[in-house]
């Protein structure tokens, strides 16, 4: 296996993370809890707040790029374009999200935005590598 696509399984992993750790702060939250989140859940709840509303968007952000990563890293795999402009943008992309997801549910400001555009470029990246 590439790095990339070992990059690639692990951002998956990291994706798994992302709804786990969403879910589990979301259950806490609600009246029941456990109990709450293995019935019908009919009832209309409240929208998550503090830490578990911070983890919820962050797991959305995570699934609006992640789709887009893998689409470009897969496209660059298929088509022999891998390489170190790939690998490294694997690697800033993952290493990224893998800093976003405590950064944002610890609230922390400007340097959560920063790694995101750094994920963005390791993004921009991979894609970059099917067209040069």
């Amino acid at each position: 296996m590439t790095p990339e696509l070992r990059l690639l399984a692990w951002s998956v992993v990291l994706g798994l993370v992302h709804i786990i750790a969403a879910a589990a702060a979301a259950t806490r939250q609600r009246p029941g809890g456990l109990a709450w989140a293995a019935g019908a859940r009919d009832e209309p709840q409240p929208p998550p707040s503090g830490v578990a509303a911070r983890l919820t968007r962050a797991r959305d952000n995570f699934l609006e790029t992640f789709p887009l990563f893998a689409a470009a890293l897969l496209a660059a795999h298929l088509a022999g374009r891998s390489g170190g402009m790939t690998s490294w943008g694997a690697l800033i992309y993952f290493w990224a999200r893998v800093a976003y997801l405590p950064l944002y549910a610890a609230g922390v400001p400007m340097i959560r935005s920063v790694v995101w555009g750094a994920a963005m470029v390791g993004l921009v990246m991979v894609l970059l590598s099917l067209f040069g």
